[in-house]
């Protein structure tokens, strides 16, 4: 449509083919194209230039407004290239959410102010799938070594931060005045958990299990924050991630010998299909992960 109309406002092919800074015979090629397409002739020869047929004066009745369109779709590809529109659809898990992400959507809004986010918040067992269907341009997700998510050849997946997981005490038991806590001698203890399938449950018999034990399970939810809650009432022990954070009412201890870990990973599509927004969003995660790392380890230093 663009060759046509410059054909017709030029009034020659060759005066076309230089604006274009196209061969004229490369014009030629493109109009005879377009009205293969359609079907019928859409211009004629004549002494004073190229004319349009009624086929082609019809389709350019709809030409400004094509063109207009093409434009516009142009200028939109445009801002969504140089992050001065579109938008960015991501999910993450809840513990994550409330830090990691938190400050990574803070960041990415004031870098690039004109790029829509738009924010769900899942489990892995929901936002890696739905990543996969295409409802998420990017998801951060977690696993453990014992229970690693199967990555497909369809995505991306780059492990961005990795956490310590904490034995998590009443106040007063007697194992909160050592520096480390054995799985095992938490045996008698009574257990908190997820009442759910899912890999954060496996994780908690998982430990016990290794350690020579069937965990007792007294109080389940899946909600770290009443899990919590729980054990700070006295009604049981858990393990939490790092990013689940403390509560004034229990004491957190690591474990002593093997120390068990869950893994944050940042997953896209192909880095080929990946969208610039996706990209600089991903490069914002590491930059909060590393900034999360210096704090902890400043925190232990000292």
């Amino acid at each position: 449509m663009r060759v046509l109309q410059e054909v017709l406002e030029r009034g020659s092919f060759s005066a076309a083919a230089e604006s274009l800074h196209l061969s004229q015979s490369a014009v030629s090629q493109q109009v005879a194209v377009l009205e293969r397409e359609v079907g019928v002739p859409l211009l004629e020869r004549t002494s004073d230039g190229p004319k349009l047929t009624t086929a082609g004066e019809t389709l350019m009745t709809h030409g400004d407004a094509v063109m207009c369109r093409l434009e516009e779709a142009e200028r939109e590809l445009a801002q969504i290239a140089g992050l001065e529109g579109g938008r960015l659809r991501l999910a993450s898990f809840p513990t994550a959410s409330a830090t990691l992400m938190t400050s990574a959507l803070s960041l990415f809004r004031q870098r690039f102010p004109n790029v829509e986010l738009q924010f769900s918040e899942d489990e892995p067992e929901d936002s890696f799938p739905g990543l996969k269907r295409g409802n998420f341009d990017l998801a951060v997700v977690f696993d453990y070594p014992a229970f690693p998510l199967d990555f497909s050849r369809d995505v991306e997946a780059e492990m961005i931060y990795e956490e310590p997981m904490w034995v998590a005490l009443p106040p007063g038991h007697p194992l909160a005045a050592a520096k480390s806590v054995r799985i095992a001698d938490l045996a008698d203890e009574d257990w908190l958990c997820g009442a759910l399938p899912s890999s954060c449950r496996e994780q908690v018999l998982g430990l016990g299990r290794d350690a020579g034990f069937e965990p007792r399970i007294s109080f389940q939810s899946e909600d770290y924050e009443v899990i919590k809650g729980f054990v700070a009432a006295g009604l049981g022990v858990t393990i939490l991630p790092e990013l689940a954070g403390g509560h004034p009412g229990i004491e957190l201890r690591p474990v002593r010998g093997e120390k068990p870990v869950r893994r944050v990973w940042a997953v896209t599509r192909e880095s080929e299909s990946r969208s610039p927004a996706a990209e600089e969003m991903l490069g914002i995660l590491r930059e909060v992960c590393r900034s999360y790392r210096d704090e902890r380890h400043l925190r232990l230093a000292a």
